[in-house]
């Protein structure tokens, strides 16, 4: 069914750029945002930059002005333009689509489906 398949990892040296690119397989009719995480050696998994369904996009504080997300129909795929790479952004970057759904009872349930990674390495 649904499937997020993540390419474009790899090295760059600081200053450097990269381009991520997450293949969606499937339907999500439930879609409510999409997004690439990350997560650092030894740290948690965190946000980087989501799109949401009507095209508003959000960033931490460290991808704005620096890293790009957009979606490209055509190909059915989320994209991270990653630019003026430093070594910190060294990490496993993950592709997401978050889902929201009413159950039974009246609450919001929220599902996300991820991607298996793909590594990024920044240095010299």
């Amino acid at each position: 069914q649904e499937q997020l398949v993540e390419s474009g990892g790899g090295w760059a040296q600081p200053g450097g750029s990269l381009t991520l690119s997450c293949v969606v397989s499937g339907t999500f009719p439930n879609s409510a945002s999409m997004g690439w995480y990350r997560q650092l050696p030894g740290e948690k998994r965190e946000v980087v930059a989501t799109i949401l369904t009507g095209g508003r996009t959000h960033y931490a504080d460290f991808a704005e002005g620096r890293f790009t997300i957009s979606k490209n129909p055509a190909e059915n795929t989320i994209d991270l333009q990653l630019k003026n790479l430093v070594v910190e952004d060294t990490a496993v970057y993950y592709c997401n689509v978050r889902s929201l759904a009413r159950a039974s009872d009246g609450r919001l349930q929220v599902s996300d489906a991820w991607g298996q990674g793909t590594q990024v390495t920044v240095s010299p």
